[in-house]
């Protein structure tokens, strides 16, 4: 390799690791999860699926929340909703969506933003 070669592929990893390092992956649930539309129905008899992850990367603008992906019922099964980067709202506080026993099976709560 010539040294243009070298210092480009070096250049390339460094570039990369920047990046990359700015990176954490979050267990779903434990954090600021949920939004988007969900089913608000009856209970269901099928628990959700064991905590998904999602690799949050940096901010792409300043001001923006992350707010974690979730299992939604869908056509009779659990669908995996992505997470997204969301506006800061002043004055509210998100609450992630969740999943919680009712007798013998299971009724989401949509996540939503809270005055507080």
């Amino acid at each position: 390799m010539n040294t243009i070669s070298t210092r480009s592929a070096l250049l390339l990893a460094l570039a990369a690791s920047a990046l990359l390092s700015g990176c954490i992956v979050v267990p779903v649930g434990r954090h600021h999860g949920g939004g988007g539309v969900s089913y608000g129905g009856d209970v269901i008899e099928v628990a959700p699926p064991a905590p998904a992850y999602e690799v949050v990367g940096v901010a792409p603008g300043p001001g923006l929340f992350w707010i974690g992906g979730f299992w939604n019922w869908v056509g009779g099964r659990h669908l995996w909703v992505g997470g997204r980067w969301e506006a800061q709202r002043p004055g509210y506080a998100w609450t992630p969506h969740s999943w919680q026993r009712e007798g013998r099976g299971w009724r989401t709560n949509p996540g939503r933003w809270d005055r507080r």
